[in-house]
């Protein structure tokens, strides 16, 4: 793999603080939506949890509401 294609990749995926900061959450509320399944899609590499700006983009386009009690779109099941 070429230094191009290895900066690519390491563009193209983001670690749980640089998405937090990318949606501006705390890495932790992150963490915790991982284990409730209330979050944004990720990845796991082996040990490592990573996003791509594509979910975090619509994940946060989901969460999209009219009031502050709509309750928005039922979670989607997998």
């Amino acid at each position: 793999m070429s230094n191009v294609d290895v900066e690519k990749l390491h563009n193209h995926f983001l670690t749980t603080i640089e998405a937090a900061n990318y949606l501006r959450l705390s890495p932790r509320t992150l963490e915790k939506m991982r284990v409730t399944g209330e979050g944004p899609q990720f990845r796991k590499l082996g040990r490592r949890v990573l996003y791509t700006k594509g979910d975090l983009d619509a994940w946060a386009e989901a969460q999209t509401r009219k009031s502050t009690s709509d309750p928005g779109m039922p979670p989607l099941s997998c």
